[in-house]
C-alpha cells in the first residue's frame, strides 16, 4: 500500500479498538470497508477485521500490519446471531473492550418484487439490515457499560433516492438502516453512544463490478455512464468513505449524532 492511497497518518484514534464487519473486499481493490479498516488504522485504532470469507479479512489484516498497524482478522457471517455472539466475546476478551463498530456488509440484487423469490429477499434484508441488529445487540451491551462507544453504518444514496437500479430489496433494505441508526442514535444519545450512517452515491469500487455490471451491456459501459451521472463528473472511491469513517468515530466529531450523511459528490442534490 502507498501513501498516495491515504496519506494522513495521525494519532486521532489512538488507543481505541475499532471493529469493522465487512472489512473484506469482493474483488481486487479498495472497497469501503477494507479502505475504512486501513484508514482507522493510519489514524491509530487497533482494527479487528472481519469477513464471512477468511482470506479476504486477512488480505485487510496482513496491508495494515504491512503499514505498521495493528489489527486482528476473524471470520464471521453476520446472518448468524451465533457467529455473531462468538466473534463478539472473542473480541472483548482479547481487548476488554470496543470503541468503534463499524457495519460495512451489504448486497444488491436486482429485480422488482414479481422478480425476486422470497428466498432472495429475505437474505438480502439478512445481509443489509438483520446483521447490523446482530452486531449492534451484541456491541452496544459493552459500549453502555463503559458509557461511550461510535456506531458508523454503511448504508447508501438508495435509501433516500431512486437510482435508477432496479433493486427493490436494496431500497428497502438501506432505508431501514438510516432509520435504525437514527432510532439508536436519540435512544442512547444520553449514555455516551453516537451512532451515524454513511450513505455512498456513484462509487468505483469492487462492488460495482460483482453486482451492478449486469445493469449494462459492458464493464466499459457501466464504468462511462456512472462516471457520466455523477455531478463532479467521477465516481467517488472507497477512501471518501474511510475519511468520513474516521471523521465520524473521532473526538472532532463528538456533537454528531444521528446524522446520514451522502458521501455522494453532489448526487442527492441534483433535482434530476
Amino acid at each position: 500500500m502507498t501513501d498516495t492511497l491515504f496519506p494522513v497518518r495521525s494519532e486521532r484514534l489512538a488507543n481505541r479498538v475499532a471493529v469493522v464487519f465487512g472489512a473484506g473486499s469482493v474483488g481486487p481493490g479498495w472497497g469501503n470497508g477494507k479502505a475504512s479498516a486501513v484508514a482507522y488504522a493510519r489514524a491509530g485504532a487497533t482494527v479487528v477485521c472481519i469477513d464471512v470469507n477468511p482470506s479476504a479479512s486477512d488480505e485487510t489484516a496482513a496491508l495494515i500490519a504491512a503499514d505498521h498497524g495493528s489489527s486482528l482478522s476473524l471470520a464471521c457471517d453476520i446472518t448468524s446471531l451465533d457467529a455473531v455472539t462468538k466473534t463478539v466475546d472473542t473480541i472483548i476478551a482479547r481487548f476488554g473492550h470496543i470503541d468503534i463498530l463499524h457495519n460495512n456488509v451489504g448486497h444488491a440484487t436486482m429485480g422488482g418484487p414479481p422478480d425476486l423469490s422470497e428466498e432472495q429477499w429475505r437474505r438480502e434484508m439478512d445481509l443489509n439490515i438483520t446483521g447490523m441488529f446482530f452486531t449492534c445487540k451484541q456491541v452496544i451491551p459493552a459500549m453502555l457499560e463503559r458509557g461511550k462507544g461510535v456506531i458508523t453504518n454503511i448504508s447508501s444514496v438508495a435509501a433516500i433516492r431512486y437510482t435508477g437500479y432496479p433493486y427493490s430489496v436494496y431500497y428497502a433494505s438501506k432505508g431501514a438502516v438510516n432509520q435504525f441508526t437514527v432510532g439508536l442514535a436519540l435512544q442512547y444519545a444520553k449514555q455516551g453512544l453516537r451512532a451515524n450512517a454513511i450513505m455512498p452515491g456513484l462509487m468505483d469500487t469492487p462492488m460495482i463490478y460483482q453486482q451492478i455490471s449486469t445493469a449494462y451491456g459492458s464493464t466499459e459501459d457501466m464504468v462511462k455512464a456512472r462516471h457520466d451521472s455523477a455531478p463532479m463528473g467521477r465516481m467517488g472511491t472507497g477512501w471518501d468513505i474511510a475519511n468520513a469513517a474516521v471523521f465520524l468515530a473521532s473526538d472532532e466529531a463528538s456533537y454528531i449524532t444521528g446524522v446520514c450523511l451522502p458521501v455522494d459528490g453532489g448526487l442527492t442534490m441534483r433535482a434530476s
